[in-house]
C-alpha cells in the first residue's frame, strides 16, 4: 500500500526514485518528532521556576522530566502495535492531537500533580504517533541508501531537539514564562495533523484483535517503580522499606513480561520477533546507549550551571557546537554504513561515544570550557549520531507491512525506557551514599555510563554482524 495521498507507489528495489512528495512527508514527521524530542529536556532549565510556583522540592519535580519520558517509553510498543492493527494514519494523527492537547494542558496547569498528568499525556500522544511515524518511513523509503539517508534526518532531528531542548528552556523561561515550553507546542502539532492528513493516503480497513493490556502494563509499571526506588534510596534520609519494595516490584514487573507475553492470545511482543537476532542485538545495544547518552546530558548540564557558574540561557548555548556535530555525524552516516556495514558503524559510534565520556569524566573543573569540555561533547555527539542511525538500520532489517509498527515501537521502547531507565540508575547510584564519602558523584556516573557502553559494543562483537 502507498502512503502517498495520490497514489504513487514507491519501488521496493533498484535505483532510489527521489520523489519529492515522500521527502515532504519526512519533512513534517521530523517536525513532530523534533517537537517531542524537544519536550525530553525543555523542562529542565525551567524546573526551578516551575518548582517556586508550585512550592515543590527537587524530588518531587523528578517526576516533570521521568513521567513524560517512562509513560512514553513504556507506552512506545503497544503504539506499534496499535498503529499495525488500526492503521498508521489514524494512529499519527490520533497521537499527535494527544500530544498537542496534553501539551496545553500543562502549560495551563494550575498544580503540579496536574503538570505531571500532562506530561503522563504528553508520552502517551508520543508513544501513538512516533511508532506509526517511523513506520511509515521504513515503508515510504524501502530502498537501503534512501532509508539510511530518511533515518538519519530523523535521528539528526531528533538529537537536535534533545539539545535544542536545554537553549530554548532557557530563552523561554528567562524572557517569557516556563508555561510557554508547552504552549508552543499546540500551534505546530496542528500544522503537523492538517500535513498528514492532506499527505497520507487513508488507512485501510481495522483490523479487529485484542489489544494485550497486561503487557503494556509490565512495561510501565517496571520502569516507574524501578526510578521510585532508585531516587528513593538516594535521599537523605531513605524509607528504605519503601524503595527497596518498589525496586523488587520493579524487578517482578520485568521478570513476568515474557511469561505474560507467551500466554497471551494477541501477545504485545509477539515471541517471534524474539527469534530475529539482529533486532534483538540491535535494540539491546540502543538500550544500553542511549542509557549512557542520557546520563552525559543530565551530568553536562549541572557540570554547566553548578561548577562552571553558566546561566541557563549560557548553558544552553553551549549545547549548539554539540548540535552542529550531531547534525553532521546523522546526515554523513550513509556513506560509513555502506563503507563499513551496520555492525561496523555502530562501533564506531559506540567507540567515539565512550572516548567522550571519558573525557569529559576526566575534565577539571578549572580547565577552559574551549579545551576541557568541548573536545569531549564532540566526541559524544558524533558517536551518537553515527551510533543511533546505525541500531535504528538494524533495528529496522527486514520490515513489513506485518511487522513495521511493533519493530518500530521496540526500538523507540528501547531508546527512550534505556535513556529514562539510565539515568535513574547510573545518577542514583553516583549521587546515593551508596557511592561512600569522598567519591566524586559525577566520576561514578560516568563510569556507570562507560561501563554500558563497553557492555554495548561486546555485545556487538558477539553477535553475528547484520547484512548490510
Amino acid at each position: 500500500m502507498s502512503f502517498l495521498a495520490r497514489g504513487r507507489r514507491m519501488p521496493v528495489t533498484g535505483r532510489p526514485r527521489w520523489s519529492a512528495s515522500r521527502w515532504t512527508i519526512l519533512t513534517f514527521l521530523a517536525l513532530l518528532q523534533f517537537l517531542v524530542a524537544v519536550d525530553v529536556t525543555v523542562v529542565n532549565i525551567a524546573l526551578p521556576a516551575i518548582g517556586a510556583d508550585f512550592d515543590a522540592d527537587a524530588r518531587r519535580l523528578t517526576w516533570v522530566v521521568t513521567g513524560y519520558t517512562v509513560v512514553g517509553g513504556g507506552l512506545l510498543m503497544i503504539g506499534g502495535r496499535l498503529a499495525d492493527l488500526f492503521g498508521r494514519r489514524r494512529a499519527l494523527v490520533a497521537g499527535a492531537v494527544l500530544f498537542g492537547v496534553a501539551s496545553l494542558g500543562a502549560g495551563v496547569a494550575p498544580s503540579l500533580p496536574l503538570l505531571v498528568l500532562a506530561r503522563f499525556g504528553q508520552g502517551a500522544g508520543e508513544a501513538l504517533a512516533l511508532p506509526a511515524a517511523m513506520s511509515v518511513i521504513a515503508l515510504v523509503f524501502p530502498e537501503a541508501r534512501a532509508r539510511s539517508r530518511a533515518l538519519g534526518v530523523w535521528a539528526a532531528v531528533a538529537s537536535c531537539g534533545l539539545v535544542l531542548g536545554f537553549l530554548l528552556s532557557g530563552l523561554l523561561t528567562e524572557l517569557l514564562h516556563w508555561r510557554w515550553v508547552f504552549l508552543v507546542n499546540p500551534p505546530l502539532v496542528a500544522v503537523v495533523v492538517v500535513a498528514c492528513l492532506l499527505l497520507l493516503r487513508p488507512d485501510g480497513p481495522v483490523t479487529r484483535a485484542p489489544v494485550d493490556l497486561p503487557g503494556a502494563a509490565l512495561l510501565v509499571a517496571a520502569p516507574l517503580l524501578l526510578i521510585f526506588g532508585v531516587i528513593g534510596l538516594g535521599d537523605r534520609e531513605p524509607d528504605v522499606p519503601l524503595a527497596g519494595a518498589a525496586v523488587l516490584g520493579a524487578l517482578v514487573c520485568a521478570v513476568a513480561f515474557r511469561p505474560v507475553e507467551r500466554r497471551a492470545a494477541h501477545p504485545l511482543l509477539p515471541l517471534t520477533f524474539l527469534r530475529h537476532r539482529e533486532r534483538v542485538v540491535a535494540n539491546g545495544a540502543t538500550a544500553l546507549f542511549s542509557a549512557a547518552l542520557s546520563t552525559t546530558f543530565f551530568l553536562l548540564t549541572l557540570h554547566l550551571q553548578e561548577e562552571r557558574g553558566l546561566s541557563p540561557i549560557a548553558a544552553g548555548a553551549a549545547f549548539l557546537p554539540f548540535a552542529v556535530a550531531l547534525v553532521a555525524a546523522g546526515l554523513g552516516v550513509p556513506r560509513v554504513v555502506e563503507r563499513l556495514g551496520i555492525t561496523r558503524t555502530a562501533l564506531l559510534g559506540l567507540v567515539a561515544t565512550g572516548t567522550g565520556i571519558a573525557v569529559l569524566a576526566l575534565v577539571p573543573a578549572a580547565s577552559p570550557w574551549a579545551v576541557g569540555v568541548l573536545p569531549g561533547m564532540l566526541l559524544v555527539a558524533s558517536g551518537m549520531g553515527v551510533g543511533l542511525v546505525a541500531l535504528q538500520n538494524a533495528a529496522l532489517h527486514g520490515v513489513t507491512e506485518a511487522d513495521a509498527g511493533i519493530a518500530s515501537g521496540v526500538q523507540r521502547c528501547a531508546d527512550q525506557l534505556g535513556g529514562s531507565g539510565g539515568v535513574a540508575l547510573y545518577v542514583g547510584v553516583g549521587f546515593s551514599p551508596l557511592s561512600g564519602p569522598g567519591t566524586d558523584p559525577f566520576l561514578v556516573a560516568y563510569a556507570c555510563a562507560l561501563a554500558g557502553i563497553v557492555v554495548a559494543a561486546g555485545v556487538l562483537l558477539l553477535s553475528r554482524p547484520p547484512r548490510r
